[in-house]
């Protein structure tokens, strides 16, 4: 695996980006990242992962500090997955070009860009310079973040030409889904994570199969959720798949929520 850290010499390094793809991730490489690695390989004969923590996306700086990062544990489990390239850039390289910024509409403003103000307009400007640098066709993302996956699909995937390869989110045998923010939780937390993606599954196959009669109205679900394990939930909604609306649950739809357990948030989808 050849380890990059400028621009400078992945454009020396990689000329041709038709046979590469392209996994972006903030590190603390665990499960879910090795899935849409595997999959960019069955798909293309290269593969290049990024690791950037973007403070442009945090809209808490304590969050930004505690993120989890391992830059060793990362290299040596990625060389064992026969990654061939791995770019680590640094914010001054990435930021050092003009590019355009993103500013989401009141549409979009909703789930997670409604309660972290700036956090997606950090996200859709740094990918757009990573896949200005990175020019790959294919690039994987997990569903887990399943708004992140629909703006950038929105945002830039036309302007890029690229094909967004949108992978299942992994979850645990506890159900819970894969994410390097479950590094922070102790095995309370976990347990209470745990019960509440059951619970979640539940309503959903709920919903799903009894759609003529099932409640609508989520408030009662959440007050519950709330009070039985004593978390903070932002939100607790049925969209659509396709266009994130509210759904009547008549079109496809995710059941989606965001809630903080110790003072750590987490986000999920089913």
């Amino acid at each position: 695996m050849k380890i990059i850290t400028s621009i400078f010499d992945l454009n020396k390094e990689i000329k041709n980006y038709k046979n590469v793809g392209f996994v972006p991730t903030m590190g603390g490489i665990h499960n879910g990242h090795i899935s849409l690695i595997k999959a960019s390989q069955k798909k293309k004969k290269k593969t290049i992962v990024s690791i950037f923590v973007n403070p442009t996306q945090f809209n808490n700086k304590i969050d930004f500090k505690k993120y989890p990062r391992n830059i060793k544990k990362d290299i040596i489990l990625l060389k064992k997955l026969n990654v061939n390239y791995l770019f680590i850039p640094n914010s001054k390289d990435i930021y050092k070009f003009k590019a355009k910024k993103f500013f989401l509409r009141k549409k979009d403003k909703i789930l997670c860009a409604k309660f972290r103000k700036g956090h997606f307009e950090g996200v859709l400007n740094v990918m757009n310079r990573l896949m200005s640098i990175i020019k790959s066709k294919d690039l994987f993302m997990g569903e887990k973040d399943y708004q992140q996956l629909y703006l950038i699909r929105k945002f830039l995937s036309k302007k890029f030409d690229v094909r967004i390869n949108a992978c299942p989110t992994i979850r645990t045998t506890d159900k819970i889904a894969l994410s390097t923010r479950n590094k922070l939780l102790n095995k309370k937390s976990l347990n209470k994570a745990s019960q509440i993606a059951k619970l979640l599954i539940a309503i959903k196959k709920r919903s799903k199969f009894s759609s003529s009669t099932f409640k609508l109205d989520l408030s009662d679900y959440k007050i519950e959720l709330e009070k039985k394990f004593k978390i903070k939930i932002d939100y607790l909604e049925f969209r659509d798949e396709k266009n994130l609306k509210l759904n009547n649950l008549k079109n496809k739809f995710r059941l989606f929520i965001a809630y903080n357990i110790d003072r750590i948030r987490l986000i999920d989808n089913f």
